[in-house]
């Protein structure tokens, strides 16, 4: 009973539109004030304050406080993660249907997942990795193989840094527009800060959307034959 009464008010958190709006709005791991959460969400600043206060209490979110101002994040990539599964299995509202019916959804193509890789892009390097046999499935997640272990020293990737990480190393997640997976986890945070320091793809502001840059267009064809 413990348990169902934790999943319950975890879910309740969540279900609120307000709240699961605010919450949207910051799956790409950035940090937003107060304001900007309300204007994301459509409703006073006073009313978002009161729905800020529970996420807070419900652990999905964290504050950090800079100087005088206050920024909401949230609270860690399992929160991300349950969002994005959530989104796989939520029923399809008119905008989702259309955005699915869109190959070319900047949404679909290449998106951030808190800190990972997602879309079609994000699955399609994961399928490339498995198909060059840098990583292999094990069970719901994956592990780095010998040639693997070569191949991402060589690509600028510590994977003794990733491991010491407190999360899980490299899962499965469950990708809501593919509906199949994409690489997670702390070795899937490392390989998106690399595509960025290399260029690769660049941030799109105020957007979990990515922009696949034409250097990035060339490099995925050549490195891991993904045509974008």
């Amino acid at each position: 009973m413990l348990v169902d009464k934790n999943i319950g008010f975890i879910a309740a958190l969540i279900s609120e539109p307000s709240r699961a709006a605010m919450l949207m709005a910051l799956m790409d791991g950035g940090a937003l004030p107060a304001g900007e959460l309300a204007h994301r969400a459509r409703i006073t600043p006073q009313t978002a304050s009161l729905h800020l206060s529970k996420l807070v209490a419900g652990e999905l979110l964290a504050l950090e406080r800079r100087g005088r101002h206050r920024y909401y994040r949230l609270a860690g990539s399992e929160v991300g993660q349950t969002l994005e599964t959530l989104l796989a299995l939520a029923p399809q509202t008119p905008l989702l249907r259309r955005q699915l019916a869109e190959p070319d959804d900047p949404i679909r193509v290449a998106r951030t997942c808190y800190d990972h890789l997602a879309g079609r892009l994000g699955v399609s390097l994961t399928q490339a990795l498995v198909k060059q046999r840098v990583i292999a499935p094990d069970d719901e997640q994956y592990r780095v193989t010998k040639k693997g272990a070569a191949w991402f020293a060589e690509f600028g990737i510590d994977l003794d840094q990733a491991r010491r990480s407190r999360r899980v190393f490299a899962k499965q997640c469950l990708d809501w527009t593919e509906r199949q997976p994409h690489l997670a986890g702390a070795l899937g945070a490392a390989i998106l800060n690399r595509l960025f320091e290399q260029k690769w793809i660049a941030r799109i502001k105020g957007d979990r959307s990515v922009r696949i840059a034409p250097r990035g267009k060339e490099m995925f064809l050549q490195t891991f034959e993904i045509r974008l």
